[in-house]
């Protein structure tokens, strides 16, 4: 084990399976003829990263390999530790290699992406030598969070959250274990409050047996109900931090089921998001950008909506601005979809950084003074309004060199349909 187990341990760590077949969930990984409980059947350590949620048994696991290949496991907290601590211990290891009697040595680092790219860096030459086995743990996306000479070097397991099946097997386990659980208390809980506490807990083993502990000690005659569960947990446990990959997959999913024209799930995504504790104002600001990117002008309406749903947002607060949010969603979920603009704008930006600082052509310049006068700016513009139809035909409004660029191409649809046609019959006078 990583840190000794003491009687008053919380029983979340007094539970902590020493054995693979008292670990529940992730069977993709540790059921039979699986990758990972191969490699472990068969001695093959190798370094690796565990990548999953909270709770869902990562330094378990960690634990668990060093017990079942007989490997010497030393943890490091990447709170705690850095590029001096990492050296000490591969020292540490070195110096305890014993030729006659070899040992594999695991080093354990919880949330390693919290090591900037230096401590990371530190623990290359030990994993490339085989000094010691590295297991990190991580809840972020390893991808963006470790560097990749030290990802390259590593596989990476994603561990999944338990399902409401797997929750229930840890109270069930809880309930019953005399030696290290709850079981000398003889508790009475029926199947449908094991199942509200186990959907209260999300998918965190960690986090159901801290709740289940606290029931256990408010339990009136030994029983946890409802009532027992509502008094035990008064706060939102849903898993959501703002900053974690969680939170954008969640609005990712928001914006591409209202591009998707799917406004019934896009209701659930913003529901979640809301349910998760984020800030209605922040999912207002996005909920705009939708507007402009995916609907733009096939219906300029849509952001005029967002921009008043925000507003109410703003005014109201929650919970009843959130129906303004949900309001907004739908409409865009339901109306004309084009990316026309969002498409013209970028391929703009990308002409504006390629080609720099090109010249304003004088016809274009305002002459404010004299001297400009006779350096030819605002010579021969012509003024629009002045024109057939408020359109100077031929004239160019772009730098020398980016002449009769275009990048606006309005789709087929809704208001951008009207516009096509108005672009189409300005551009036949062109010809005239």
């Amino acid at each position: 084990m990583i840190n000794k187990i003491y009687p008053l341990a919380p029983l979340a760590a007094r539970l902590r399976p020493q054995h693979l077949d008292e670990f529940f969930g992730q069977a993709h990984l540790l059921g039979p003829q699986k990758t990972l409980r191969l490699a472990l059947l068969n001695s093959q350590l190798h370094s690796m990263i565990l990548w999953g949620p909270p709770g869902t048994g990562k330094t378990t696991l960690a634990s668990l390999i060093a017990n079942h290949t007989q490997a010497k496991l030393e943890s490091l907290s990447a709170l705690q530790a850095g590029v001096k601590e990492i050296r000490q211990l591969g020292d540490r290891v070195k110096a305890q290699l014993n030729p006659l009697l070899p040992q594999k040595t695991i080093c354990f680092v919880d949330e390693i992406h919290r090591f900037n790219k230096s401590q990371q860096d530190s623990l290359l030459p030990f994993v490339e030598s085989g000094l010691f086995i590295l297991i990190g743990a991580t809840t972020e996306n390893p991808s963006f969070e470790i560097n990749n000479a030290l990802l390259s070097r590593t596989r990476v397991y994603v561990l999944k959250k338990l399902t409401i099946e797997e929750i229930i097997l840890v109270i069930d386990r809880a309930l019953t274990n005399k030696e290290n659980g709850l079981g000398n208390k003889n508790l009475i809980m029926e199947t449908s409050v094991k199942r509200q506490l186990a959907h209260i807990a999300d998918g965190d083993a960690r986090q159901v047996l801290n709740l289940l502990e606290i029931a256990a000690d408010l339990a009136e005659n030994n029983i946890i109900n409802e009532n027992t569960l509502k008094t035990v947990t008064q706060t939102n446990l849903r898993r959501f931090d703002k900053k974690s990959e969680l939170f954008y997959d969640q609005i990712s999913a928001l914006h591409k089921s209202v591009r998707g024209t799917d406004p019934h799930a896009a209701l659930y995504w913003l529901a979640r998001l809301l349910d998760g504790g984020c800030d209605p104002l922040y999912i207002a600001r996005r909920i705009l950008r939708m507007a402009s990117e995916d609907i733009g002008n096939a219906d300029p309406r849509g952001f005029q909506i967002a921009l008043d749903a925000w507003n109410v947002q703003e005014r109201l607060g929650s919970p009843e601005g959130e129906l303004a949010l949900a309001q907004a969603i739908v409409y865009l979920s339901c109306t004309t979809k084009s990316n026309a603009v969002y498409t013209a704008f970028k391929k703009a930006m990308e002409d504006a950084k390629e080609y720099g600082t090109l010249e304003v052509p004088l016809h274009l310049r305002n002459a404010p003074t004299q001297l400009m006068k006779q350096l030819g700016y605002g010579k021969n513009y012509r003024y629009a309004h002045d024109e057939p139809n408020a359109y100077a035909a031929g004239e160019n409004y772009f730098p020398e060199g980016l002449k009769d660029r275009r990048y606006y191409f309005p789709v087929s649809r809704g208001l951008e349909l009207k516009i096509a046609e108005k672009l189409a019959s300005l551009k036949k006078l062109e010809k005239i």
